[in-house]
């Protein structure tokens, strides 16, 4: 199943924007995110999807500040370039205080990960790397089940304008290395492979 757009007044600004976001009756289960001021509705991620993120997790889990979570389903704000996404975990600070119950702005993430889909991988590519290093997050995991060379997994870094630059790449079966502040070596091998 592939991702539908919803329309949305082109007039409205970021607020009228994010509120509508908020407020629409969406279907259950679906992730709904704002990518470049449009609303898209993607199903469920499907089980493989979903395993790969919670190795990532588990390992995540054993390197974080005790003041640090893991979060899946967490929504992300980039105003600047009318993003409301959803990464399959975001890494951030704990806040007591939070001002929104509905997200967080994307400043506050350490690290972003995202598992490519068949439907929308591009969105993982191009849009999303975009408003990730826009925001200045850190770091940013493209976990790509169907890149064109085959399944690998690259780590992006050192943000600037809307650009990261690649810091390493590992096809499915290699380790990859996570630097500072995580110090981390993830085994690829450990994903599982699309037939």
């Amino acid at each position: 199943m592939s991702a539908l757009t919803v329309s949305h007044d082109p007039e409205q600004g970021w607020d009228e924007l994010v509120r509508f976001w908020e407020e629409m009756e969406w279907p259950e289960g679906s992730k709904v995110e704002i990518i470049e001021g449009i609303v898209t509705v993607s199903p469920a991620p499907a089980y493989r999807h979903n395993l790969i993120a919670a190795r990532i997790q588990r390992r995540l889990y054993s390197v974080i500040p005790e003041n640090w979570e893991v979060f899946q389903t967490l929504a992300i704000a980039v105003p600047s370039r009318l993003g409301m996404l959803i990464p399959d975990l975001v890494v951030a600070p704990v806040r007591e205080n939070a001002e929104a119950d509905t997200h967080i702005p994307a400043a506050l993430a350490e690290l972003v990960v995202e598992v490519t889909s068949k439907s929308n991988a591009r969105h993982d590519r191009i849009s999303k790397p975009a408003a990730y290093a826009t925001a200045g997050i850190p770091l940013y995991l493209l976990v790509d089940r169907w890149a064109p060379g085959g399944p690998a997994a690259t780590l992006y870094g050192e943000p600037k304008g809307d650009v990261y630059r690649p810091l390493s790449v590992a096809k499915f079966g290699e380790p990859l290395e996570l630097p500072a502040p995580f110090d981390l070596v993830i085994d690829t091998g450990e994903f599982p492979v699309d037939q």
